[in-house]
């Protein structure tokens, strides 16, 4: 008996319709299942007959209060210059603008206009706490912000007149960003799909989508509701900062079954054992992660100053030279140094930085406060040497005359 051929899963359209009873075009349940945080969805008469409830001028007026968060961006097309003035803004500002390419952004008016505020009750489907903030955006034609990539999911409601906007769908786009430019905007820029988009039209955008809005026509005012998407930075900081609070300061890391050390400056194995019964979370961190984090973090701990660096950086001739010659290297008295092997291979921390290093050389810069090297290095120990004098660590004393 043959088997009925599987059906091929379709693509969902990126373009569809709305209405006022489905501002998404289609079942809130439906929209997260295909499209939150997946791919991009265009909705033409979202909101029909919008009216936008703050106006221009009403904007403007915000921007130039004290706690609103505001910038005004101009574009110099001729000279591809950008210019990014942060609110509060004045009258003056405003003055220099001109009719074209510029544009007004403000944050949190939802904060500020309940009007604006009631657009979020479109969105109630989604977690509350998940919605940051509305920013409006004024542009009179050519306005906009240059391409860019955002890190949360927004939903772009054209307001007033009309805005171009392109994307790329493309996986495998480049994400750099220029380096003159105070905004973070993308180096590169291929979009793969371009609208134009009519007031109550509206352009979901996944996290990472590179997109450019551009104002056309005349004057152009889009809401954007953003939401809060914390980084694992930003979560495992608060995260350890609330646990800091917590604990107590007489629960310390403690080895009541320390034995005298094999290896002068080592973090080894059941020191890390004790970070672990130390520490709430670290049961969850690989041993590299944490044998990583504990050589920066302890060669950082209760360090009152940091070494000086030499007036003058050497090159490796002249170290090389240096050495042959007999010179010798001294540890500054403020570098605090220790190392620690893994599966990765052996590395030497100094107040806080790490490098790569033999286990040999590794042991010999935390055991002896003045190092003789070997005359003639290998080309990995050179590299160390001349870092850790570069940085101060290692300060040279050359070789007397006789």
């Amino acid at each position: 008996m043959k088997r009925a051929p599987t059906p091929r899963k379709t693509t969902p359209p990126i373009e569809v319709r709305g209405s006022a009873r489905q501002p998404l075009g289609m079942p809130p349940a439906q929209f997260l299942r295909d499209y939150w945080q997946k791919r991009p969805l265009l909705v033409r008469n979202a909101f029909p007959g919008f009216v936008p409830p703050i106006q221009p001028e009403d904007l403007a007026g915000l921007a130039c209060e004290d706690g609103a968060l505001s910038r005004l961006i101009r574009h110099d097309e001729a000279r591809e210059r950008w210019q990014v003035k942060t609110g509060p803004l004045t009258e003056a500002d405003f003055a220099k603008t001109g009719n074209s390419n510029w544009t007004l952004l403000v944050q949190d008016v939802d904060k500020w206009d309940a009007d604006v505020a009631a657009l979020l009750e479109p969105f109630a489907f989604l977690p509350s706490w998940r919605v940051d903030d509305i920013m409006v955006s004024y542009a009179e034609p050519g306005g906009g912000v240059g391409a860019h990539v955002d890190q949360y999911d927004v939903f772009l409601l054209q307001g007033l007149g009309q805005r171009h906007w392109a994307i790329s769908t493309d996986p495998d786009a480049p994400k750099d960003f220029r380096p003159d430019v105070e905004l973070k905007q993308l180096a590169q820029f291929e979009p793969t799909q371009e609208w134009l988009l009519e007031p109550g039209d509206m352009l979901y955008l996944p996290p990472g989508v590179p997109h450019d809005g551009v104002a056309f026509g005349g004057p152009c005012m889009t809401f954007s509701v953003g939401m809060r998407a914390p980084s694992q930075a930003e979560l495992t900081g608060d995260l350890a900062d609330y646990l800091a609070e917590q604990l107590h300061e007489d629960r310390r890391y403690a080895d009541p079954d320390l034995a005298p050390a094999r290896a002068t400056g080592e973090i080894d194995g059941d020191a890390l054992s004790r970070l672990r019964q130390a520490l709430p979370f670290a049961a969850a961190l690989d041993e590299e992660t944490l044998r990583d984090w504990f050589g920066r973090f302890i060669t950082r701990y209760r360090n009152a100053q940091t070494p000086a660096l030499p007036d003058r950086a050497l090159d490796e001739a002249a170290l090389r030279k240096q050495l042959a010659a007999g010179a010798r290297l001294l540890r500054h008295p403020w570098s605090r140094m220790a190392w620690s092997r893994g599966k990765s291979g052996c590395m030497l921390y100094a107040n806080g930085h790490a490098w790569p290093a033999s286990p040999a050389l590794a042991k010999q810069l935390c055991a002896q406060r003045e190092i003789v090297p070997d005359a003639a290095p290998s080309t990995a120990a050179l590299a160390l040497l001349l870092a850790l004098v570069n940085d101060g660590h290692l300060v040279l004393r050359k070789a007397r005359r006789r």
